[in-house]
Parts: C-alpha cells; structure tokens; sequence
C-alpha cells in the first residue's frame, strides 16, 4: 500500500468515527427538539436503533475507501456525486435496516412496508443522510488538497531551502 492509500484509509476511519458522532449527537438533539422518538414503534427492541446507524456508519466508511484508495492521487478532486451517492446511500440504509430487523421482530412481512413508510419522511433519516453527504464531501475536499504534497507535513524549521 502505497502512501497516499495509507493516507487516506487513516483518514477514512476518522471521517467514519465523526460520522458516528455526528449521527448520534443528531438524532439525540432532533429527538429533544422535536419529542419525537427516533423509532416510534416501542415493540422494536433495543438493537434496531443501533443496527440502523450502524449499518449506516459501515456503508460510509467503505464508500469512503473505495473513493480514497481507489483514486489516483494524481486525479483526486472533490467528489460531489460521489458524496451525494453516499448520502443517499446512507438515508436507504438506515431505513432498510430497520426495516428489516422489525419486520423480523414482529414476525410479518407486512411490517417491512409499514416502518419503512413511516421512516421515509423522518427527519432522524433524513439527518443521516445529510451527514454522510457532508462528511463525503468534506472526506474528498482533504484528500484534493494533498494533491502534490509528499510526505508528512513539515515544521518551517525542518523544510531545507525555503
């Protein structure tokens, strides 16, 4: 692995942890603000809520690698549809997920449709998906600017001829 991949993957995982604070802070303080609960449906368990942004937190993370290590150093720009792709992404994630571990809770198919449709206007989906695309972009904008740059940074006193 070359050092712009290491670069990036390192930069990938951090982008990927502040995505999961943004996302926790988020959907707390849209909950207090709102009093709305970000599953409604109080027979979901205590896993569904968690396995949502997990899978939402992965699915950014490996998007953010192939982005990042899949890009020459050389032609790296920001990528705003790449970062909107992950957004997206992120938003039908969350909502499938959950979903799909409610549907298996309860036991009835029928479940899938009706938590996915009360999911789709939420404003808890809708901020993680809007998080993913900020972060992607942000997450491409670092990686453009180190476009020419080699090695690690230098202190003004270690950089010889300047």
């Amino acid at each position: 692995m070359r050092d712009y991949q290491k670069y990036a993957t390192i930069v990938a995982l951090f982008a990927a942890v502040l995505y999961l604070a943004l996302v926790v802070a988020a959907l707390g303080l849209i909950s207090l603000a709102t009093n709305q609960e970000v599953i409604p449906e109080t027979d979901a368990g205590p896993l569904v809520g968690p396995s949502m942004a997990g899978a939402a937190v992965i699915l950014v993370f490996v998007m953010l690698l192939i982005l990042g290590v899949g890009t020459p150093a050389a032609r790296e720009r920001v990528a705003v549809g790449w970062a909107f792709l992950t957004g997206l992404g992120a938003y039908l994630i969350f909502i499938l997920v959950g979903a799909t571990l409610y549907a298996i809770g309860t036991g009835e198919l029928v479940q899938l449709l009706i938590f996915a449709a009360a999911q789709l206007p939420s404003p808890f989906a809708w901020a993680t998906g809007i998080l993913a695309l900020i972060v992607t972009l942000a997450y491409s904008w670092i990686l453009a600017a180190r476009v020419g740059e080699h090695g690690r940074p230098l202190w003004p006193w270690e950089r010889r001829g300047e």
